[in-house]
């Protein structure tokens, strides 16, 4: 059996530009024989961490009730999580923020559940430029989550697309999404 990728997509825009890309992505790695599973957090009940404490102090999981309960346990089976996401006001929206923040309770006594594990990102901005566009500040972000909880970044794809249907216009984009995909598959 291929590696398990978790694929979740943050774009309120459920058939926006890098949910377009994410699903290039699946494609790669499902041809590659990898076992693939899209979620769109956009359409879910995730509620903001009310720093509580409970997962810290006792590594008790989060008991905030929403809808991160069933998203925990296929983030740590998965062997890779790929995050795809349209940077708005010059990084990571708000949505897949509200999801990676959510991570804080996946910390154990043994260290964070996701460590060992693979992350890819996906993600679009409306500017042409990665760094006036703020998308150079999602790659800090999870250049310093991933040294602290121990994931490796597998790959990246990235590029200028604002209105809906514009990856879908751009070849070379959807290849190399097509192709990270095959890359978090072997």
């Amino acid at each position: 059996m291929g590696k398990s990728i978790l694929i979740i997509k943050g774009s309120p825009r459920i058939y926006g530009n890098s949910a377009a890309l994410a699903d290039q992505v699946y494609a790669g790695a499902k041809q590659s024989g990898a076992e693939v599973e899209a979620i769109n957090i956009a359409e879910m009940d995730i509620r903001p961490c009310d720093a509580c404490d409970v997962c810290a102090e006792n590594y008790g999981g989060c008991i905030v009730e929403d809808d991160m309960q069933a998203l925990y346990p296929k983030l740590t089976q998965a062997d890779v999580i790929v995050l795809a996401f349209p940077i708005y006001f010059f990084t990571i929206n708000a949505q897949m923020k509200l999801f990676i923040d959510r991570w804080y309770a996946l910390d154990s006594e043994e260290g964070y559940l996701l460590r060992d594990k693979k992350l890819a990102l996906v993600f679009v901005y409306g500017d042409t430029d990665l760094y006036t566009s703020g998308g150079i500040n999602a790659i800090h972000t999870f250049d310093a989550l991933s040294r602290y909880i121990g994931i490796e970044i597998a790959g990246m794809v990235y590029g200028t697309a604002d209105k809906e249907g514009e990856a879908e216009k751009q070849p070379e984009l959807m290849t190399r999404a097509f192709n990270l995909g095959e890359k978090i598959a072997a």
